[in-house]
């Protein structure tokens, strides 16, 4: 490329302008319960509703993560929002304290004042003292006030997250118990203030349940992970496991605080990356797809169920069915997918709570012909967006999929959002019993004026949260939570189990895994078959007594079983 094309392309880039939209939301509210067998759940937005703090604001880009249950939005001015579970931190604001609304975190958009503005511009033009200060205070002007960072990026885990600058620098902030923070170091346990990774030229970012992956663009280095290595996740080669004693047969993983490349993938420019619990998924720039770590239910898409600790390539991408530069991928708790040649979706892994897993990657023909935008998998829910529609799926309790008061509370095949049809889906972002979904406000202003607006509760509020919500719907929700409150007294024997460690009980995927209780041989044989089977069985072993055949007769009553495909399709209006 010539000089003259470097700085064209350069030029074009500095005046393209980042479009946002209207964030929307549905799922759970109760953060502390989510995830949990314990404690009641109130207030689920089962439609996709309208956040009061973010009403009017252009959000650009939104992260969840499989098991996360809390949210990150970023603006187009680069502010950074958090709100969710905050028990280790993860939200960012210092300290430990829930947020149900969406709240700036400040330390990542300090404004400095005005009488100091002439200092710092002396620093900005003076190389040695921007030196001397370091390049993490090297601002950017806007109404004649400084902003220290602009977030273009982000992603959440478990319980910690990650953000990325414009200027190509990280920071992260939460839990760093395995060093998922990237920080270099793992004493601190909790980091509640953001701490800067050690990573360069940072262009993207995307978290696993305690790992996290870097997108760089330095060369040779264009994947980094750093984390739990416990299933082979970071892609090194190794799980770090020992011995904690000689005399012990306790296993213990050595953290990866500080983020290193993937050796195997060093010839190789990667471009795309997606994390589920404990496996990740990366297409490089030739369209090749690589996964690797935890290999339970066929999620890696290799025909079997072997972990792997470095990069492996799926056989079904390469030839002539390898991805498109504009391919769409995701990684769900115990599942896969991406969009191959002509926008076929592809799906593997364990996709339904019963019947057989995919054990390499097949096409979901219900949605064939569709052109799919975007796409994000929660622990066992997807999320669409796909022409004008938003079109979702999947095993649901928290009212996660958006299909209203009236509609399914899950569905096996994909079915369209109702409320939100004739819309243009920029982004979406599912997490743990929730979703995010991003709309264009052009030409539907006034629809989105008719939505809900949850006004959650204030930082330090005694009284519950408010949700305004027309009479009709009330009353709608209203038997919707009746019949919750009817499967939960049929599920109180569940019920009684203890929770010590956050991180142990948000982990759904533990259960799925079924390598949480007892780890497989060095050789790396996955554990985890039959668990889907047991769950369903003594699901149905829970359905006599008062509360079983009605919940029976209204299922069978409103939405009838789909014997095919075809049938389920969500079709174009």
């Amino acid at each position: 490329m010539s000089a003259t094309e470097a700085e064209k392309k350069a030029t074009e880039g500095e005046n393209e302008v980042v479009k946002g939209g209207e964030l929307l939301f549905c799922g759970g509210t109760c953060w502390d319960v989510i995830g949990r067998r314990k404690g009641s759940v109130d207030g689920n937005l089962v439609s996709p509703t309208r956040l009061r703090p973010l009403v009017g604001v252009d959000i650009r880009f939104v992260a969840s993560g499989c098991t996360s249950c809390h949210c990150v939005a970023l603006d187009v001015e680069g502010r950074c929002y958090t709100w969710g579970r905050n028990e280790k931190g993860q939200l960012g604001h210092g300290d430990t304290i829930q947020r149900d609304r969406p709240t700036v975190v400040s330390e990542l958009s300090k404004l400095v004042d005005d009488t100091l503005l002439p200092l710092l511009l002396v620093i900005m033009n003076d190389t040695k003292s921007s030196l001397a200060w370091g390049n993490d205070i090297v601002p950017w002007v806007v109404n004649r006030r400084i902003v220290r960072y602009k977030i273009v990026k982000a992603g959440a885990g478990r319980n910690h997250t990650v953000v990325v600058t414009e200027d190509g620098n990280s920071l992260a902030f939460g839990w760093n118990k395995h060093g998922q923070l990237g920080s270099g170091s793992a004493k601190n346990e909790i980091e509640s203030s953001p701490v800067r990774c050690l990573v360069s030229e940072v262009n993207y970012t995307t978290c696993g349940g305690d790992f996290t992956v870097w997108l760089s663009s330095v060369e040779g280095s264009s994947i980094l992970t750093a984390g739990l290595p416990q299933y082979g996740q970071l892609g090194h080669g190794t799980d770090n496991e020992y011995n904690s004693k000689d005399s012990s047969v306790k296993l213990v993983y050595e953290p990866q605080p500080r983020p290193r490349a993937i050796a195997s993938l060093s010839g190789e420019t990667i471009v795309k990356v997606a994390c589920g619990t404990n496996h990740t998924v990366a297409v490089d720039k030739n369209g090749f797809v690589y996964t690797w770590g935890f290999g339970g239910y066929g999620r890696l898409g290799h025909r079997e169920q072997k972990d792997e600790w470095t990069p492996r390539r799926i056989d079904v991408f390469q030839n002539r069915n390898v991805l498109p530069p504009d391919a769409v991928i995701s990684a769900g708790s115990v599942n896969s997918a991406c969009t191959a040649g002509g926008g076929q979706l592809y799906m593997w892994g364990k996709i339904k709570n019963t019947g057989d897993d995919w054990m390499y990657p097949k096409p979901l023909m219900d949605l064939s012909g569709w052109n799919l935008r975007c796409m994000d998998s929660g622990n066992m829910h997807h999320f669409v967006g796909a022409d004008s529609s938003c079109i979702s799926w999947g095993h649901a309790q928290y009212g996660e999929l958006g299909y209203g008061p009236t509609g399914q509370k899950s569905s096996a095949v994909p079915k369209k959002v109702d409320i939100l049809e004739g819309m243009h889906v920029l982004s979406v972002a599912c997490g743990m019993g929730h979703s995010m979904v991003i709309v264009d406000r052009t030409n539907v202003a006034d629809r989105l004026d008719q939505l809900d607006i949850y006004d959650g509760k204030a930082f330090g509020e005694e009284n519950e949260a408010t949700i305004k919500i027309p009479v009709a719907k009330q009353s709608a929700k209203k038997g919707a939570k009746g019949a919750e409150n009817s499967k939960k007294r049929k599920k109180s024997k569940d019920s009684s189990d203890s929770e010590e460690d956050v991180e142990e009980s948000d982990n759904s995927e533990d259960e799925a895994n079924g390598a949480a209780e007892v780890k497989r041989s060095r050789g790396g044989n996955s554990s985890g078959r039959g668990r889907g089977k047991a769950k369903a069985s003594k699901k149905s072993g829970s359905g006599r007594g008062r509360g079983g055949a009605p919940a029976s007769n209204k299922s069978s009553t409103k939405d009838p079983p789909v014997k095919s495909g075809k049938r389920g399709r969500p079709r174009k209006s």
